[in-house]
């Protein structure tokens, strides 16, 4: 009997320690009864806590302020008033996020000005893109928004009007006031503010700030133009960090049991996650037993479905409806005949069901994931589409190791890339959009459309697309050795680039976007060209890639207006002032590119001075300043004839101009490129062409050489490549 008795209480201690470890696992704690859980009219849920032990780390810290009445709560890492915490509601898609009072930024005087806001990099913190807009007030200003990834957003505002004095968001719609959305995973920003005018007589403060959309739209949170607000309302949303989570699996089977699910997270902000009460429960998911169960029989709307079915019996999680025996008899009789029914009929109609459902739910992605829109554009405009294969998630899937995360070759803004492998063997590149809503899903069908119009040896060819997914796809040719980034900022050391592989990627390029500017049915503006947006293939030729923000346009347009898409370091200064994007926008994004491939030297470089941080100026100053050589690569230097490389950069410095009017074509930039590789290859041909034309043009030239190559009277078009002095 005493055996038996130890026996039981080794089980019962066992389970008790196996609960502790499993409670520790998931990251929950235990909120001590002692701790504040209000502070003024804001309640402090746990993990959030105030005092010494009552939160879960500091980032999750709260200092109550008693010396405002009544009290008011702050995040101690921030010094940010705290307005409301919510834990979040996993049924009803609501995420954990706490609601805080953010500064403003404003300034009153007619040069540029810049603030860096409050960062949350590294911290539990993220600003909410879906809870979040950013406003810009004012007028004759642009304001634009800078996150740590470059990434740059703003709008502009031209029309002032005296009687608009108050504004909320139904009148924030350019006159006075714009609008926008912000990136997704944002956690530090910089916030800029230039003048797109000098009025003489008017002095108007502007402003730009990030703000609650719902707040904002608020009838009721009207902002005085005369008296701009110090803070308005921001939602941050939050996960907790937990550094045993990277040694372990993150999926739903490790962190959940009756009470709570935990959701492990990965990405920008590492390995984080957050609970939230199962269904039939309600309470804290973060406190040991905090999850409680729900009495559903005191609710009217079960209990009326139980009343006509017997009566409302409560449950743990959940409830069902006792029936009395007379009712039970007839329902058994009801069922048996129905059950019979049931098995003449199962099968056809199992079948029958299933196969509508299959189709029901592949038309309803089909049309979510813009296919009508998709069919509707390629039937307005001339296309290839029919050489677009149509895939099947099956088989994409089968491709792609069901999205193994080991297939992943690269991520941006609009999705992330896979590696996979076709049932006829050809090796692809599948990309997955990242997210599922409006702003995204346009600029996946622009891709699949201009794409369809494409068919360029030197841009990514569309294989196909899927749509009957919860998410597109778009599947491309698989260009294996990666970006040319990788090459030019020395990231891959064990294989260089020679100085005849650097010109004949920048000609290819340069014909590429030829192409796409002037031969294509459609004029079509690329919008992003960088070098991590040009691809190498297996023979290191190039491959324009990443068409989400392009566009076309008409024959008889010459620019576009919209809102600044770009990235800082290769976005043109004339676009970025007046919103008007024209082929000579591409042409100062490829100039940066010719910079980047002969100097070897990152776009954005904080080593260098404030005023030469960006590489373009950089370059234009050591052009202007005769000291084009210092900053050249030093592989270019061994390898390339001067000739060649005073070529090259002076056609870079033309690109650079900014005055876009005075930029060369991407035609012009075409030629030019080739007629450097037709000489580099046919050394005879620098005579027979100096012959042709005069010397209209002195390059610089190092002190301790003179050169003596006709490269220096190389033209194309009848205009002459500059000296190198300021144009």
């Amino acid at each position: 009997m005493a055996v038996k008795m130890v026996f039981q209480i080794m089980i019962v201690l066992l389970c008790s320690i196996d609960a502790i470890l499993f409670v520790q696992a998931a990251g929950l704690a235990i909120n001590s009864t002692s701790c504040q859980a209000i502070c003024g009219d804001v309640s402090i849920p746990y993990p959030f806590g105030i005092g010494a032990g009552c939160y879960v780390d500091h980032w999750f810290e709260v200092v109550c302020n008693d010396s405002f009445s009544p009290p008011k709560p702050f995040l101690s890492s921030f010094g940010l008033e705290v307005l409301n915490i919510s834990l979040g509601d996993a049924y009803r898609s609501s995420r954990s996020t706490v609601r805080v009072n953010y500064p403003t930024f404003s300034t009153c005087t007619n040069s540029s000005s810049r603030k860096q806001n409050v960062e949350l990099a590294n911290s539990s913190f993220i600003f909410s893109q879906g809870k979040n807009i950013f406003v810009v007030m004012g007028c004759d200003n642009s304001a634009s928004m800078r996150s740590s990834d470059g990434s740059i957003i703003g709008c502009m505002q031209s029309r002032c009007d005296s009687s608009k004095v108050v504004i909320n968001g139904s009148s924030c719609h350019g006159t006075n006031c714009c609008q926008t959305t912000i990136a997704s995973d944002l956690n530090a920003f910089e916030t800029t503010i230039d003048p797109i005018s000098y009025p003489a007589v008017t002095k108007q403060c502007n402003s730009a700030f990030l703000v609650e959309e719902e707040w904002f739209w608020d009838s009721g949170s009207l902002i005085n133009m005369s008296s701009i607000m110090s803070h308005v309302p921001v939602v941050l949303e939050w996960g907790i960090f937990d550094t045993s989570f990277y040694s372990l699996p993150i999926s739903l089977e490790s962190y959940t049991n009756k009470e709570y699910d935990c959701y492990g997270h990965g990405g920008p902000r590492a390995a984080y996650f957050t609970c939230y009460c199962n269904w039939g429960f309600k309470g804290n998911p973060y406190v040991v037993g905090g999850c409680g169960d729900i009495n559903e029989c005191e609710e009217p709307g079960r209990v009326t479905y139980c009343s006509n079915n017997g009566y409302c019996v409560n449950t743990y999680g959940s409830y069902k409806c006792g029936i009395d025996t007379k009712r039970l008899l007839t329902i058994g009789i009801s069922s048996s005949f129905g059950l019979l029914v049931l098995l003449v009929g199962g099968w056809w109609s199992y079948k029958v069901v299933k196969k509508r459902r299959r189709i029901k739910q592949k038309n309803k992605f089909f049309k979510r994931n813009g296919g009508l829109l998709l069919q509707q554009q390629l039937s307005s405009h001339e296309a290839n589409f029919e050489n677009t294969k149509l895939f099947n998630s099956k088989d994409l899937e089968k491709a792609t190791d069901r999205f193994n995360v080991n297939r992943i070759l690269g991520q941006g803004g609009q999705g992330i890339v896979y590696k996979g492998m076709l049932t006829d063997g050809r090796i692809v590149a599948v990309k997955k959009s990242k997210v599922i809503d409006e702003g995204k899903l346009e600029e996946f069908i622009n891709e699949v459309f201009i794409l369809s119009q494409i068919n360029h040896r030197n841009v990514v060819k569309l294989i196909g697309c899927c749509l009957e997914t919860e998410v597109p796809l778009l599947v491309y040719e698989y260009v294996p050795n990666g970006a040319l980034s990788q090459y030019v900022n020395g990231q891959t050391e064990e294989f260089p680039l020679t100085w005849d592989m650097r010109l004949r990627i920048a000609t290819e390029v340069a014909g590429a976007l030829f192409y796409l500017h002037s031969v294509a049915s459609l004029p079509i503006y690329h919008r992003d060209i960088k070098s991590t947006n040009i691809l190498l293939d297996d023979k290191f030729r190039a491959k324009v890639a990443d068409f989400g923000i392009s566009r076309n346009i008409t024959v008889d347009q010459t620019h576009l207006t919209t809102l600044v898409h770009g990235t800082f370091g290769y976005l043109d200064p004339e676009y970025f002032q007046s919103s008007q994007f024209t082929e000579k926008s591409d042409v100062y994004s490829f100039g940066v590119v010719l910079a980047e491939l002969l100097t070897g030297k990152k776009v954005i470089s904080s080593t260098r001075t404030q005023e030469s941080k960006s590489l373009a100026t950089y370059f234009i100053q050591s052009v202007e300043e005769n000291n084009l050589f210092d900053i050249i690569d030093s592989r270019v230097l061994k390898e390339g004839k001067r000739e060649e490389i005073i070529a090259i950069a002076n056609l870079a410095n033309r690109c650079l101009n900014l005055n876009g009017k005075k930029r060369p074509t991407m035609k012009e930039v075409a030629i030019e490129l080739d007629v450097v590789q037709m000489l580099q290859k046919a050394p005879n041909l620098q005579q027979n062409y100096e012959e042709l034309e005069d010397v209209q043009a002195k390059m610089y030239e190092p002190p301790d050489v003179v050169p003596t190559s006709t490269m220096s009277t190389l033209f194309v078009d009848a205009q002459p490549l500059l000296s190198f002095q300021s144009v």
